[in-house]
């Protein structure tokens, strides 16, 4: 939401906040095996604005119940401690089922820094059966990388959270993939096949 400089109270030029029906269309149309569903409320900078990116708890539940009913595994992103303490909630509601997968969204302006102190702090809060990764945004993105492999977690990267490769040379998402298996590597790691990472996401099985 871009507030009113004029009335905080009021959306201004540019804020788009959409319904819950308008939010999961495309969701419904595709039927995904994994959606995100960014478990949060929070200041932000976007394009240089300030915004307050806006997820009230009665959105979040009925998502997060559409999500259920569609068989689709939410990819439940968090930005702050307190989103996973939300998130916790869901699940204990039922409107979470089969393991939860979580996604620690660092280095985004106003949230959570992106530094391993921060991500053993996630990582102390989530449910013992939960499946965790980190991402990282922009130049923070494969130091991340290296940071959730060394903590025990799983990787995300793509050209969503980083356009490039390295210092002025553009990146595709191929690239990227790449480059995150060579550290994996690097690090110690095995990379999971698809059929592998199917499996230890519950999709194989039919789980949610």
């Amino acid at each position: 939401i871009y507030h009113d400089p004029e009335n905080p109270s009021t959306g201004g030029p540019g804020t788009d906040v959409a319904s819950v029906e308008e939010r999961i269309r495309h969701i419904e149309a595709c039927r995904p095996d994994i959606c995100s569903l960014d478990v949060t409320t929070s200041n932000q900078i976007d394009s240089g604005k300030e915004v307050v990116y806006l997820n009230p708890a009665e959105t979040l539940r009925e998502m997060a119940a559409r999500f259920r009913d569609l068989g689709v595994k939410p990819e439940l992103e968090v930005f702050e401690p307190g989103d996973i303490v939300f998130a916790q909630d869901l699940i204990e509601r039922g409107l979470i089922t089969g393991t939860p997968l979580f996604q620690f969204v660092l280095g985004v302006k106003w949230n959570s820094p992106s530094d391993p102190n921060t991500i053993n702090f996630l990582k102390s809060l989530l449910p013992a059966n939960a499946l965790w990764g980190a991402l990282g945004i922009g130049r923070d993105q494969f130091p991340v990388v290296a940071q959730s492999i060394l903590s025990g977690g799983n990787v995300r990267v793509g050209l969503e959270d980083n356009l490039y490769l390295r210092r002025g040379e553009f990146a595709t998402n191929a690239q990227l993939v790449e480059q995150a298996a060579q550290l994996i590597d690097i690090l110690g790691h095995d990379v999971a096949s698809p059929d592998e990472a199917r499996d230890i996401l519950g999709l194989n099985r039919g789980a949610s």
